[in-house]
C-alpha cells in the first residue's frame, strides 16, 4: 500500500513538471465534460454523490494537471433511462461538449456507446469521447467494444475473478444464494459467479437465485425470507444503490446470519444500512478501500469536510488523471487525438500502476477485497457515512489476477 502511495505522489510531481514545461499547445483551455447519470428516483443519492465527486475533482485538477487545462462539469439527469441518456447526449453536444462521463447502469452506457459512435461517424472533426466510470457490462469491451469508449472500472467478470479467488480459500462458504438486479449487469454477475466458481470451488452449492427490478423494489423482506429458508451461508450480489441498501436493511431486520460478497457495499446509503450488525460479514471487491494513505487520504478527508459525504468512486480521479495525461501527450484537447494518446497509457495512482489496455479500452488495475470493520487506529480510522465503520483491505490482487481476455475487434477510424 505504501509503495502505491509513493507512486501516486511521484506521478503528481511528474504531472506538475510536465504542466510547467510551457510546450503544451492546449494549456489554459477549458475542457467541458458532460456528466450524464441519475439525479432523480431511488438512485438519486448515488448520482448526487458522483456528480459532487466530478465537480470536486474538476476543481482539484484545474489547479494542477499534466496538460495545463481547466475542467468544467455540466450535470444532466438521465433518470436512469437509456432514452433520456440519448437525449442528454444530444443536449450536451449542442452545448459544445466533446467529452461525456457516465457510469450508473448498463442501459445508459449502451445508449452512449451507440450514440457517440454514430455521431463520430457522421461528424468527422467533431468527435466526442465517452469515459465510462462504472458501467461494468463485459460486452462493452468485448462484442460491443467501441474506439470512442474507455472504461475505468473493472468489469463484472474481473471483479468476480477477484471475489471467487478470495472465496476459494474460505472453506466455511458452502451454500451460496445469488440475488441481483434484473438487467445486463445483474444477469452477468449471476452467470460469472456460477461459471467461475465451478472452476475454482466445484463443491459450493448454489441454493437459490433471484433477479429484482432495477431501482423499483422497496421491500426486500420476502427475498430475505427465501434466502433464510434456503440454508445459504453466503450471498453474492452485484446490487447497488437502493437495491443493496434496502437488501441490507431487510437482512438486518430479519437477523440473517450470512456473509455478503458484494461489488458496491460502499456506495451511498448502504454503509448506514449495514451499521454495526454487519461488521465482519460484508466483503467488497473494488479498486479502492478506506485505508488509503498519503494524498489519497487527504482527498478523502477534504471531500468529507466539504460535503459531509464520502468519496468512494476512485474512477473519478482516474478520469481526470488519464484525460489530462493523454491531452499532454497529444498536445491537444481534440478527442480524436486524445483517444490515440489514451490507448496504452499508463499512470501511477492510488492503487498502483494502471494501464488503459489498447486492445479493448479496459483499464487494468489492482483490486482489493475489503471487509466491513469497526474503525480503529490510522490508517483504518476513516468513518464511512459517520458510522464508525469502514472497509479495510484483507486481500490485494495485482492486475494480472483479475485481468480477463477480450474478444474485441476494435474498429479504428481511418
Amino acid at each position: 500500500m505504501k509503495s502505491a502511495q509513493r507512486l501516486f505522489t511521484l506521478s503528481m510531481f511528474a504531472a506538475a513538471a510536465l504542466a510547467s514545461s510551457g510546450a503544451l499547445a492546449q494549456k489554459g483551455e477549458t475542457v467541458k465534460i458532460a456528466w450524464i447519470d441519475p439525479l432523480s428516483g431511488l438512485m438519486a443519492p448515488v448520482g448526487q454523490n458522483q456528480l459532487k465527486s466530478f465537480q470536486f475533482f474538476a476543481e482539484h485538477f484545474s489547479k494542477k494537471n499534466a496538460a495545463g487545462v481547466k475542467f468544467e462539469i455540466i450535470g444532466i439527469d438521465n433518470k436512469l433511462s437509456p432514452q433520456e441518456t440519448a437525449n442528454a447526449l444530444k443536449s450536451a453536444i449542442d452545448q459544445g461538449v466533446r467529452y461525456v462521463v457516465q457510469g450508473n447502469g448498463s442501459g445508459g452506457a449502451a445508449a452512449l456507446i451507440d450514440g457517440v459512435t454514430k455521431h463520430n461517424e457522421r461528424n468527422p472533426g467533431k468527435e466526442v469521447l465517452y469515459i465510462n466510470y462504472a458501467a461494468v457490462d463485459p460486452d462493452f469491451t468485448n462484442s460491443k467494444c467501441s474506439y470512442w469508449h474507455f472504461r475505468l472500472d473493472a468489469d463484472t467478470s474481473m471483479k468476480m475473478e477477484a471475489l471467487t479467488t478470495f472465496i476459494k480459500d474460505m472453506p466455511e462458504v458452502k451454500k451460496v444464494y445469488l440475488i441481483n438486479q434484473n438487467y445486463q449487469h445483474g444477469h452477468q454477475v449471476a452467470k460469472y459467479a456460477k461459471e467461475i466458481m465451478a472452476r475454482k470451488r466445484p463443491d459450493i452449492q448454489f441454493v437459490g437465485e433471484d433477479l429484482t427490478p432495477l431501482a423499483q423494489t422497496r421491500d426486500f423482506a420476502p427475498y430475505i425470507a427465501k434466502i433464510k429458508a434456503s440454508g445459504a451461508d453466503s450471498i453474492i450480489t452485484g446490487n447497488w444503490g437502493s437495491d443493496l441498501t434496502l437488501l441490507m436493511k431487510a437482512a438486518n431486520d430479519a437477523g440473517l446470519n450470512a456473509k455478503f460478497f458484494t461489488y458496491y457495499a460502499g456506495v451511498t446509503g448502504t454503509p448506514t444500512a449495514m451499521g454495526a450488525a454487519m461488521a465482519g460479514k460484508v466483503y467488497q471487491a473494488s479498486y479502492m478501500n478506506n485505508a488509503m494513505t498519503g494524498e489519497t487520504r487527504e482527498l478523502m478527508d477534504a471531500y468529507k469536510k466539504k460535503f459531509n459525504d464520502d468519496w468512494y468512486t476512485g474512477a473519478v480521479y482516474h478520469a481526470y488523471a488519464l484525460l489530462s495525461g493523454a491531452m499532454a501527450k497529444a498536445k491537444s484537447t481534440e478527442p480524436a487525438k486524445v483517444a490515440v494518446a489514451l490507448e496504452g497509457l499508463q499512470i501511477k495512482s492510488f492503487n498502483g500502476e494502471v494501464e488503459m489496455r489498447k486492445t479493448d479500452h479496459q483499464l487494468q488495475q489492482t483490486l482489493y477485497i475489503s471487509t466491513w470493520t469497526k474503525a480503529g487506529a490510522k490508517p483504518n480510522d476513516y468513518s464511512v457515512e459517520n458510522t464508525g465503520y469502514n472497509f479495510q483491505p484483507v486481500k490485494t490482487y495485482e492486475p494480472y489476477v483479475s485481468s480477463t481476455p477480450t474478444s474485441c475487434q476494435m474498429k479504428r477510424p481511418g
